[in-house]
């Protein structure tokens, strides 16, 4: 056990301790491993950490480490570009590898990130345009909070997230990952702000967990900058509660390798502007994905996020015309209900229709619930504005080779008006239906 007070941690939340909190994790992997504590009752301001192999960084209750509010304390990876010409919301092209860093380890093995503590991300240093609904970042990509790159063997366990000004927990080329029981408790204003980033990673456990975030909940992603990891496959999502601004579990949208061998499963999805998106736009594949017995109750946010309030989304689409995208087949969605002003898009390309799509006990409850307007569907991202105008249906297919309905049922109260086209439309060549 390595306290971080003896190696001379002030926990006054005003000093800055990085060095005494790196030197404890630097001992204890020297030393072959053990736990650097993070005793209760401080707050502990730091700069960029580095942790190694066979180390548990373990924050008691009543403990917070709280990253610094002066950007220079971050270490960089590479020289940071402050300039913004567009919305982060519009630029928000990105091959996944940050610039600068606040929790880091890399080429380890059995990492560990435990306790009822907090890990505070200071997500005021980002800010940029501000209104009622939305904070935009000073620049895009920010400073994850966690960034963890190929670990074997890695656990995050019971701590709390916060505040995070980028994506919260981006795990990187990781194999045998388990997070099991966290909280991420993000600002619903702040963009780009994503809970769980799974990326090329492998034998993924992510159960237990609650989840707020403006963006994505849980985001299974294959980004560019790191194929060299390959697919993201064999993932348990299971048992969590999940609030977004945007998708709360979401495959893509970078998607340069495959997903597959996916399991979601016992989730509550409250407030979201999207509950479950598919959303291929690069050359991998999705394929051989289970979702199952969901509770959604969805509302349309605001027109800055994609979608348009949908309970599930599946759409196979080029990012740029010409640069082509990988297929999408084999996907089980089961025994959900939801409640919300829309339901079921499934948009592929004619010329390479999305396959093999069984829907199987679904009830679907369509009303208004939100300020906004109901106006169709949202393809983005995609060239042009991707907005597809069009009355909103129970099921909507497009691009489609291979759906099957089960005991489909949606009803609504008559609050959508004409904004409501019924309960299926099925449109494009290759969409049939069994």
């Amino acid at each position: 056990m390595y306290n971080v007070l003896d190696f001379g941690a002030a926990g006054d939340g005003v000093t800055l301790d990085t060095e005494a909190i790196q030197a404890a994790l630097d001992t204890c992997c020297q030393k072959g491993g053990g736990t650097v504590l993070l005793p209760g009752g401080h707050i502990y301001k730091s700069g960029s950490l580095i942790i190694g192999s066979d180390t548990e960084l373990h924050l008691e209750s009543g403990a917070v480490l709280r990253g610094s509010d002066r950007l220079e304390d971050y270490r960089k990876f590479a020289d940071l570009d402050t300039t913004r010409l567009v919305p982060s919301y519009v630029n928000c092209e990105y091959a996944g590898k940050p610039a600068n860093y606040f929790l880091f380890a890399a080429g380890a093995e059995n990492v560990r990130i435990t306790g009822y503590g907090t890990i505070d991300g200071s997500e005021e240093i980002y800010y940029g345009d501000q209104d009622r609904y939305f904070i935009d970042g000073a620049w895009y990509p920010r400073t994850p909070l966690l960034f963890l790159e190929d670990i074997r063997h890695l656990t995050v366990k019971d701590v709390t997230l916060t505040r995070s000004g980028f994506w919260t927990l981006h795990m990187v080329g990781c194999k045998d990952v388990l997070v099991d029981g966290i909280r991420i408790l993000n600002n619903l204003r702040m963009a780009n702000c994503d809970g769980i980033d799974p990326d090329h990673c492998q034998n993924v456990r992510i159960v237990n967990c609650h989840i707020e975030s403006a963006d994505d909940n849980i985001v299974l992603k294959t980004s560019g900058a790191y194929r060299q990891y390959g697919p993201t496959e064999n993932v348990v999502i299971s048992n969590c509660t999940l609030r977004s601004t945007s998708a709360a579990i979401k495959f893509g949208t970078e998607s340069e390798s495959d997903f597959r061998n996916i399991l979601v499963d016992n989730c509550v999805i409250t407030g979201s502007h999207r509950a479950v998106s598919l959303q291929l736009r690069d050359l991998g594949n999705i394929e051989n994905v289970q979702i199952s017995n969901l509770i959604i109750e969805n509302r349309r946010f605001a027109p800055n996020y994609w979608g348009r309030g949908e309970a599930i989304a599946i759409t196979a689409l080029e990012r740029h015309k010409g640069l082509g995208v990988g297929k999408i087949r084999n996907i089980r969605i089961r025994n959900v209900q939801s409640t919300g002003e829309n339901g079921i898009f499934l948009y592929g390309m004619e010329e390479n229709p999305i396959e093999d799509v069984q829907l199987e006990n679904i009830q679907m409850t369509l009303k208004k619930v939100s300020r906004w307007p109901v106006d169709g569907y949202d393809l983005r991202p995609c060239d042009g504005d991707g907005t597809l105008e069009s009355p909103v249906y129970g099921v909507y297919a497009h691009g489609v080779r291979g759906l099957e309905l089960k005991n489909v049922t949606v009803a609504t109260d008559g609050s959508l008006g004409g904004a409501y086209g019924g309960e299926i439309h099925d449109s494009g060549a290759e969409s049939t239906f069994r």
